[in-house]
């Protein structure tokens, strides 16, 4: 086994020592010089790594790292198993002058003069990163995206974007994993992007738990995620922000939760023109229900409060309205009720609970977690937990302090001022849009006039309609539909759609996608490429499966010269010339595995069919010969292959593929009776051959709650070709 190091020879006379390369192996010893410089006080010679933030400290890090990958490459990764010293340095030497000559380590400092304009983005819920994929494969008149930091919460998720993005392409974006409800998450992020402005944020906050105000919740982990995801557009106010879902987001509650969904948005607000609008409230404000237009000028202030801040402010909103009931208590109860009576207790008590909401928060989310951890749900326990996180809610606590302020038998002449007082508590749960609706219920006509003015100037984000986008209008091989919702800053021009790239006649279609991959077979596994003769293979149909093979540019669109055919792109690869691979893919099984460099460098990943026993090949053969799953019934019974699954999607090589799931069994291939790969279910998405899943191919049972393996990282992504199109009309239209 060689080890690998580097080391200091003797400082120049300006002070800087050359770094070297050295390999110990079975008592022998090759030394390389790097062609690289350093100051000894700033190398850590235990880290073997440049101390300090620096520029230049990144740089030499990424070149050293780049060159002990290719070394250990060289050595431990290799079919050949012994080397004579000089063919180890001449390997060695050629990389280092290969690295110098096209990637110059210059990746931060040098590509903005090189490349034109660059704008920032970060992906939250990155996943894979299907998002982060395309938007790095866009480019539009010299702009082109920098990619800044990705968030998920699953330890695999950081590995593969960790290869990919930071060994793989040599590039500093930093991923955060950590659960973006958690208090810290914003500070860490920000921590994270380090002063940098974001221009984009995109991400698919999961929605299906998403209900309406007063609703019985179900109390999962996925509840409010995306509040939480409009808490970040909130503070990093990039100039666009992409949020992608599934479809029928468009039609949940008979369309109010989209409705929701654009109200939320239209609640984002430019902080610069609060002062505008309070002036506007104070300006109309009426001495007879001062209160109330204190309370709703309270309400906005919040607007300009960081999230770090924003639990001190709910706090003193409710030390406000508890102070203006504890001055009404003696005109509405005597002195001895005041001090006995259960209504009086119940509206005291939930000015409690509701000025300790953070603690309440922290609490909830623990309860939530671990109910989850212990699978609480269609069960006898799951009530309980319901009712009690219901009842810990604030509006729950608010609908207590209302009905026992109506229980009171209050004074004709202040039954005004309690409903002031419930409708300020209201005003302290609803959003700044429905905030705004009761200031504009206190408006004469030209008052509204005026406050709509002020309100198109307040509003930071325009939006409509979300639309629907279909991946195989964009060049993906897959009809699978996603709703996006584009926010636009209100100092950038207005995106209502992406147009597609692609005609009807002009999708791409499997066969085309997977055709060049089509030559392994039931528990088998290929690292290499192997030619595939279409002649031989389709024999009648070969002419008709031949035509099916296009020429195209990277975003699918037919062209007649100099294209490249779906599978060629995949292989060659679709991002942009800036993000050239610093190594080759590679496959580690684990972290742990990345860490001690157990990497695998194979010219073909994740091609590695399931294990099916004969009974499953043959039910699969029948579905095929059947065409689908439905109408292989019959025989299937008749030959006891029947099976309890719900569905089989059969692959049509002269269409597109269904949406591709996270399970591999769910898919027959066109031309064989088995399941897909992870990389045929990658090329049905879009991904480039040299993106590599890392980590477990599959997972069963309750380990699905917490793994997310190969097929699980493909089948939830974004598609790129559809998020590169996305990233393209962004670039067009960005100031």
């Amino acid at each position: 086994m060689a080890t690998i190091n580097f080391y200091l020879d003797k400082p120049d006379k300006k002070g800087f020592a050359p770094i070297h390369l050295r390999i110990n192996c079975n008592g022998s010893q090759v030394k390389v010089s790097t062609g690289q410089k350093i100051e000894p006080k700033n190398f850590n010679k235990s880290k073997q790594k440049a101390i300090g933030l620096s520029v230049e400290s990144h740089e030499i890090n990424h070149y050293l790292d780049f060159l002990r990958e290719r070394a250990d490459e060289l050595l431990h990764h290799s079919n050949k198993k012994t080397f004579v010293q000089d063919e180890v340095k001449s390997v060695l030497n050629e990389h280092i002058e290969n690295y110098k000559e096209n990637s110059n380590v210059n990746i931060v400092k040098e590509q903005v003069t090189l490349y034109g304009k660059p704008f920032t983005f970060v992906d939250l819920f990155a996943g894979a990163g299907g998002f982060s994929e395309g938007f790095l494969q866009a480019q539009h008149n010299n702009k082109f995206f920098d990619f800044v930091v990705a968030n998920d919460i699953n330890e695999n998720c950081e590995l593969t974007h960790v290869v990919r993005y930071n060994h793989q392409l040599g590039l500093d974006a930093e991923f955060l994993k950590q659960d973006i409800t958690e208090p810290d998450f914003l500070d860490n992020l920000l921590e994270k992007i380090d002063g940098q402005k974001i221009d984009v944020v995109c991400g698919g906050p999961p929605c299906q738990s998403f209900s309406l105000a007063g609703k019985r919740k179900k109390f999962d982990k996925k509840d409010d995620l995306f509040s939480h995801y409009l808490e970040v557009i909130k503070v990093l106010q990039p100039k666009y922000f992409v949020m992608e879902n599934v479809k029928g987001i468009l039609t949940k509650e008979g369309g109010k939760i989209k409705e929701l969904i654009i109200k939320e948005i239209n609640s984002i607000v430019d902080t610069k023109e609060i002062p505008l609008l309070n002036t506007f409230i104070k300006k109309i404000r009426k001495e007879s229900n001062s209160f109330l237009f204190d309370s709703i000028v309270k309400r906005v202030e919040l607007e300009k409060l960081l999230e770090k801040d924003k639990e001190t402010g709910k706090a003193d909103f409710i030390s406000f309205v508890e102070n203006r009931f504890k001055k009404l208590t003696p005109k509405i109860v005597d002195y001895k009720t005041s001090k006995t009576d259960e209504n009086i207790n119940t509206i005291r008590h939930g000015f409690n609970l509701l000025s300790r909401t953070k603690e309440w928060k922290k609490l909830k989310r623990d309860i939530i977690k671990e109910k989850d951890f212990c699978n609480i749900d269609s069960d006898d326990f799951a009530n309980a937990f319901t009712d009690f996180l219901t009842e810990i809610g604030s509006e729950n606590i608010i609908s207590k302090i209302e009905n026992s302020l109506k229980a009171l038998k209050v004074p004709k002449s202040y039954k005004k001022d309690c409903e002031d007082i419930i409708t300020a508590l209201k005003i302290y749960t609803i959003s700044f849009d429905e905030s705004i609706e009761i200031l504009k219920s206190h408006c004469n006509t030209s008052q509204k006039k005026e406050l709509e003015t002020i309100l198109e100037n307040i509003r930071l984000y325009k939006i409509e309609q979300p639309f629907v986008a279909n991946a195989s209008n964009y060049g993906v091989p897959q009809n699978r539909e996603r709703v996006l919702f584009i926010g636009c800053r209100k100092d950038q021009k207005y995106i209502s759609e992406i147009p597609a790239t692609v005609s009807e006649e002009e999708k791409v279609t499997v066969f085309e996608a997977l055709y060049d991959l089509d030559f392994i077979g039931n528990n088998q596994e290929a690292h290499r490429y192997e030619e595939i003769d279409i002649s031989a293979k389709y024999n009648g149909t070969a002419k008709k499966m031949a035509k099916l093979l296009k020429k195209r540019k990277i975003d699918g669109k037919p062209i007649s010269k100099g294209g490249k055919s779906f599978a060629e792109w995949s292989k060659k690869g679709r991002l942009i010339e800036r993000f050239k691979p610093q190594t080759k893919p590679f496959y580690v099984r684990n972290t742990e595995g990345l860490e001690n460099g157990e990497k695998f460098f194979d010219i073909l990943n994740n091609h590695k069919t399931s294990n099916q026993n004969e009974t499953v090949i043959e039910r699969l053969g029948v579905i095929l010969k059947n065409g689908n799953y439905k109408e292989a019934q019959p025989e299937l019974e008749k030959l006891n292959l029947s099976t309890n699954k719900r569905n089989y999607n059969v692959l049509k090589p002269d269409e597109q593929s269904s949406t591709i799931m996270t399970i591999a069994d769910d898919y027959i291939h066109y031309n064989s009776p088995r399941s897909l790969t992870v990389r045929e279910m990658a090329r049905l998405q879009s991904f480039d051959d040299s993106f590599v899943f890392q980590g477990k191919r599959s997972t069963g049972g309750n380990n699905r709650k917490t793994e997310v393996p190969q097929y699980t990282l493909v089948g939830n992504a974004v598609p790129p070709l559809l998020a590169r199109a996305v990233a393209n009309e962004i670039l067009k239209h960005i100031k």
